[in-house]
């Protein structure tokens, strides 16, 4: 089947690509951009730095019943470790997320650790807002020059409250699941 090209036609997809590139312009343009306004002083990243990626961790946390360093007679749930999968913002997998020692890693390889700075409360049942300045990056890759990474946008992963640590319990596990978005800074 043949295809002619006619002025009609031509009009039309010259309309189509206008209006594609109007509605990918709109998109882009009302979906809201990281804001440091949204989250507590204490975990914003300094000055001359920029995002350079914008992760969502979905996982769990586990929790692991223990002897109370201050009260040996008492046990208490006391934080693992975590594991997440890392999508970027169209829920493409770009990378994992796991602990101890707390490491993010992409899926070109590119590796880094870090140290916490600063945590601030995210509501009640969710693990807190942190800031974490950047060890350097193992291999080469989209993590690399990465000095800061924020966890923002929390829901979930506190310590089991529903299955008591007891005595009896010690050393038995839990797994709590969580969300976080991890943003990466990088200085400019």
């Amino acid at each position: 089947m043949k295809i002619r090209s006619t002025p009609l036609f031509a009009a039309c997809c010259v309309a189509l690509a206008g209006l594609s590139t109007s509605y990918a312009a709109f998109a882009a343009s009302t979906m809201p951009a990281f804001s440091q306004d949204s989250v507590p002083e204490q975990i914003r990243v300094p000055a001359g730095n920029q995002i350079a990626w914008e992760t969502v961790g979905t996982g769990e946390i586990t929790y692991e019943c223990r002897v109370k360093a201050d009260a040996p007679e008492g046990a208490a749930w006391a934080f693992a470790g975590p594991v997440a999968v890392l999508a970027d913002r169209a829920g493409q997998q770009v990378g994992k997320y796991w602990g101890p020692p707390a490491t993010w890693e992409a899926l070109d390889g590119s590796k880094l650790t870090g140290k916490e700075l600063a945590t601030a409360p995210a509501g009640t049942g969710n693990l807190p807002f942190q800031l974490v300045q950047a060890n350097p990056v193992e291999g080469k890759g989209a993590l690399e020059g990465v000095t800061y990474i924020q966890r923002v946008a929390l829901k979930g992963g506190v310590a089991p409250s529903g299955v008591p640590c007891t005595s009896d319990r010690i050393g038995s596990k839990e797994k709590v699941p969580y969300r976080a978005d991890y943003i990466f800074w990088k200085a400019y």
